[in-house]
């Protein structure tokens, strides 16, 4: 098993790894996926953990696919100065050279998060709860849409001078939750990009000790 396949499996699988260890877009449908292929996948999100247990109250729905990341974040309980240090981290790592050397980066970075007065051990934890908010979304809007295509194809069957219309209603529900996928799975991978550079073993810790972080070890795989 590769590094960043062990990485991924430290915060609930999140992290997307594809074979030659690249990253992907999970759950996104590839261009030449049928509708079917779709719902399969849209199925398959709504019967993992339900979405409720990463939420305080009822997130915001999204709109045309675009995703309102800080009510999503403030229905899941993560403050604004919490967003504000994984945003400062964010924002110095990629303020830095590509070239330069990580033990460097991490130097920087650590000296100046420290300078900040910013705990590194608040940022893993606030970056972690962030993944787990858009993890959540992702899977209360794959439930939504998986309700809406059942209703819809009862519906076909019933009332078919209703088909074309419930047609195009499935196929916007569809086109949506790719975009609230493709949307959340880049924010997700932008957060494991600073996750990633603090380390493994620094994420399972924080993971572990933290009251609110799911720990996938203990949960076993997801369904």
């Amino acid at each position: 098993m590769t590094e960043k396949k062990s990485w991924g499996s430290t915060v609930v699988g999140w992290f997307i790894v594809q074979e030659d260890g690249q990253a992907a877009t999970d759950g996104v449908a590839p261009a030449t996926a049928t509708p079917d292929d779709d719902a399969a996948l849209i199925a398959a999100a709504a019967s993992a953990q339900p979405a409720t247990t990463f939420f305080q109250q009822e997130p915001p729905p999204p709109t045309d696919g675009q995703v309102a990341f800080d009510e999503v974040f403030d229905a899941a309980g993560i403050d604004v100065s919490e967003r504000e240090r994984v945003g400062k981290a964010r924002q110095l790592l990629g303020s830095l050279p590509a070239e330069t050397p990580v033990a460097v980066k991490k130097q920087i970075v650590e000296a100046s998060l420290k300078a900040f007065g910013v705990p590194i051990d608040n940022i893993i934890e606030a970056g972690v709860a962030e993944v787990q908010a858009l993890e959540g979304y992702i899977r209360k809007n794959a439930g939504d849409t998986q309700l809406v295509l059942e209703e819809s194809t009862k519906r076909i069957a019933q009332f078919q001078d209703e088909v074309r219309k419930l047609k195009a209603r499935m196929e916007q529900q569809i086109q949506q939750q790719q975009g609230v996928v493709a949307a959340c799975n880049a924010r997700k991978l932008d957060i494991q990009h600073v996750l990633e550079f603090f380390g493994q073993e620094a994420v399972a810790r924080v993971v572990q000790a933290s009251p609110r972080l799911h720990d996938p070890s203990a949960a076993g795989p997801s369904a």
